[in-house]
């Protein structure tokens, strides 16, 4: 029969909607449950395939769930601030808030059309005064406790634009948007958030997160970095530099130091005769990520300075260098070049000494080393402490440092404080006024939001907000005096970190949560995201956290101890979905052809969801055509009583689904899906309660068809809120489940053989006695998969047709076979 899919997804998503059915509220007597897809950035282009698989994975577990009585939350917002939608504001010479919102509908649209159980009364956006007015509340607290804070910081800087680039906005030294000009390192004021207050706990919770991918858990420990060792107070020019190292066994053999260049206070440290050369030197200056430091050509230039070494008393020469991280420590570096790859490097370009004091059985000499001995061994060189093995002397020298007040161990992390400026408009604006009489000045809460005007004009790609005279001037809200208002926005990182909560009290106005709300909807049950979020948001949505639970307004110490990385799906050709391939798929596309429900059952069935896999379009076909033949499974099968078989198979899939769809497996669910559907149209009847339970187990997965179908039965209810079925034990009979296996196995036999023989029209089986009975009943079966005239004997029947004394051959589960 012909289905009009259009017809019959666009009845039941205004069904669901005017029903509310997927709208809840706190229900102590309802177990819970919190599914979440990390919100998209509402993008001009709209929905990818990607979003679309993203939001079946969560929404195929939140269905289920539903059924199972579960009260469940499962909402969707948008991450609305960025920069895409003000570079098509500059472009048109309009407000990226058009922009934006004409996304954000469309967005919606084709979510709909997807047919999730999002509950839309919860919806945020992230550019609305009323979700950011408590992203501005929650920098006034941090402000407070002393974790928001204004310090000069190294920023990459494109004139052309105006701003400061993120590094990732660098490419080989130049700006994106504009590839002949250099990007400039600028030390600017900037604002941070001192998310290394939490370094500890946020390393050391890690461990506590047992349902995070592995690979998530150990970028996140290396990306925080944390380091056992010691601060060794170098003296230059008078004053102490705490210089940390996890090498103090190396301490003799220190030849050089090296300060980042880009340190706020380099400049401190060159002297007159060196300020050209450094100079020179920091105009070449490119810009570049962590990443990329370990394979960057080391280059550097003399400071003039000189460090005293608190051991040996000698003085080396303080360096500047491109390969040393500013905000690492105290942003400088002991230098041992006899002892690390790098400093030699290093030391052989510009002919620093080098002096081994780490000597391994076969014996080195600073003439004939090639690279640094980074091995163990004895210690040289290094007076009073010669002999010892240089672990061993780790520890010696480190209390030798502190018992001279020249040291101390210390635990050091690689995570640094988190730089929220951004010299951007369509951001959250930094809710600080500076006045010339009281300094900095925070807004008073009272005030909040401090909103982002409508009234703009962007002349260039700089921020408009500096020119917006009605933004920028105001009264200090100590003295009253005239003041000016912090012109950067936020990193919209900020805005993300804390959605999840919202989500619980989405309306609220007078507070930025309930806590009684929060208490019964967090943690989140399932948090379902891309890998490639792992050392930003996913480190940033712990620390607001644990920081909000510092506020006492919430208990936990994580936001989900559940996290789900889907996988990719790549085009057809097997590379990235890209418009310059010509291999993108659009999922409305794909549903209007084939259904939303065919797009859904595809995308999960190809491979376990959190593998990357491509797009087939002979796959996207074939799950059309059972989606077909389900449908009319479902409405031709003669509905009377199951046989023994039929309610096995029924109990035995609802079993294996069920906790197929738990584990996240939801291709091998399809495929029990498919096999039962398969082995249940040979059944001339089924009674009605058993098609409901088949119906009710492709809900999660066809929403839409189920709810046509379990109408078509006579059911006035949503199915979408039926009771999820439980199979029967009792009714599955594992006996049976075997002979079909072992039926399905001669069948492969019999086609296998045919593949290497070629075309036959018989076939005859020779089995053991006591199972003639069970290949007997499922003779016609085998016809049909075969093509095959069968005639089935028993080994012992004297008047059978073995014209090869095959029935020889037939074992117990293993039958012979004939073929002519």
């Amino acid at each position: 029969m012909e289905i009009d899919f259009s017809k019959i997804e666009k009845k039941w998503q205004k069904k669901w909607e005017d029903g509310k059915i997927f709208e809840v509220k706190e229900n102590p007597k309802k177990k819970k449950f919190y599914v979440l897809e990390m919100y998209p950035y509402p993008s001009g282009s709209g929905l990818h395939i990607g979003h679309a698989f993203n939001y079946t994975i969560g929404d195929i577990i939140a269905r289920m769930k539903i059924m199972q009585g579960f009260n469940v939350l499962h909402p969707m917002g948008f991450d609305s601030f960025g920069l895409p939608a003000e570079n098509a504001a500059i472009k048109a010479k309009s407000h990226p808030k058009i922009f934006t919102e004409e996304a954000i509908a469309n967005y919606i649209t084709q979510q709909k059309a997807l047919g999730i159980t999002y509950d839309w009364r919860r919806m945020v956006e992230t550019h609305k005064p009323d979700y950011y007015k408590w992203d501005q509340w929650i920098f006034l607290k941090m402000f407070e406790k002393g974790l928001a804070y204004k310090k000069k910081s190294s920023v990459n800087w494109c004139r052309m634009c105006g701003t400061v680039l993120a590094n990732e906005q660098v490419k080989n030294g130049a700006c994106w948007r504009h590839e002949d000009i250099n990007v400039e390192i600028k030390q600017l004021e900037q604002w941070f958030f001192k998310i290394t207050d939490y370094a500890d706990e946020l390393y050391e919770k890690i461990d506590t997160l047992e349902n995070w991918p592995d690979r998530i858990k150990a970028m996140q420990k290396n990306w925080i970095g944390k380091s056992h060792g010691t601060e060794i107070q170098f003296e230059i020019n008078g004053e102490k530099w705490p210089i940390f190292t996890t090498r103090p066994d190396t301490i003799f053999g220190v030849t050089f130091m090296v300060i980042s260049a880009q340190h706020p206070r380099l400049m401190e440290l060159v002297t007159n005769e060196q300020k050209k050369e450094v100079e020179k030197f920091l105009k070449k200056l490119k810009s570049t990520s962590e990443k990329e430091l370990a394979d960057l050509e080391k280059a550097g230039v003399f400071t003039g300075s000189y460090a005293i070494n608190p051991i040996t008393k000698e003085k080396v020469p303080v360096w500047a260098g491109n390969f040393v991280v500013a905000d690492y420590g105290a942003g400088m570096v002991m230098a041992v070049p006899a002892h690390d790859q790098r400093d030699f490097e290093f030391a052989e370009k510009y002919e620093i000494p080098v002096k081994i004091v780490i000597q391994p059985e076969e014996h080195l000499s600073p003439e004939r080393m090639t690279e640094a001995y980074t091995g163990s061994g004895k210690l040289v060189n290094s007076e009073g402490f010669d002999g010892l093995h240089n672990e061993e002397a780790k520890e010696h020298i480190a209390i030798y440092l502190k018992e001279k007040k020249l040291g101390k161990k210390v635990i050091n992390y690689k995570l640094r404080d988190w730089l929220i400026s951004r010299q951007r408009f369509w951001g959250t604006p930094i809710p600080i006024i500076y006045c010339d009489k009281c300094g900095i000045v925070p807004v008073p809460e009272k005030d909040l939001p401090v909103k982002l005007p409508d009234n703009i004009k962007f002349k260039s790609e700089k921020n408009p907000l500096i020119d917006n005279k009605e933004f920028v001037n105001v009264k200090c809200p100590k003295c009253k005096g005239n003041a000016k208002r912090e012109t950067d926005t936020m990193d919209t990182f900020v805005n993300s970190s804390w959605y999840f909560f919202r989500y619980c009290d989405a309306k609220n106005s007078k507070e930025i949560f309930e806590k009684k709300k929060t208490k019964y909807w967090m943690p989140i049950d399932l948090y379902i995201g891309g890998a490639e979020h792992a050392c930003m948001h996913l480190i940033y949505f712990r620390f607001y956290t644990k920081f909000l639970r510092d506020l006492g307004l919430t208990d936990l110490d994580e936001p989900t101890q559940n996290l789900f990385n889907q996988g990719m799906i790549h085009g057809e050709d097997g590379f990235v979905m890209s418009k310059s391939r010509g291999n993108v798929i659009d999922p409305l596309d794909v549903s209007k052809k084939y259904s939303a429900d065919t797009l859904r059952m595809f995308l999960v069935s190809v491979s376990s969801p959190d593998r990357d896999s491509s797009w087939s379009s002979t796959g996207i076909e074939s799950m059309h055509k059972f989606v077909n033949k389900f449908i009319n499974f479902v409405l031709e099968i003669k509905k009377g009583k199951s046989s023994e078989k039929a309610e096995s198979k029924i109990n035995k899939a609802i079993k294996e689904i069920t906790n197929d769809i738990e584990g996240m497996q939801y291709n091998l669910a399809i495929i029990k899906i498919r096999q039962l559907t398969d082995s249940l149209s040979e059944e001339k009847e089924i009674s009605k309660k058993d098609t409901e339970k088949i119906i009710k187990i492709i809900t999660p997965f066809c929403p839409h068809i189920a709810e046509e179908l379990w109408e078509k039965l006579g059911n006035k209810s949503f199915i979408s809120l039926e009771k999820w079925p439980v199979a029967d034990e009792k009714k599955i009979n594992e006996k049976l489940e075997e002979q079909e296996k072992a039926v399905e196995s001669l069948i492969g036999d019999i086609n296998n053989v045919l593949k290497i023989v070629g075309e036959k029209n018989k076939v005859s089986i020779y089995v053991i006695p006591k199972e003639k009975e069970i290949y007997e009943d499922a003779t016609e079966t085998i016809r049909k998969k075969t093509n095959l005239d069968v005639s089935i004997y028993s080994v012992n029947d004297k008047d059978k047709y073995d014209p090869e004394n095959k029935s020889k051959k037939a074992k117990l589960g293993k039958p012979a076979i004939y073929l002519e």
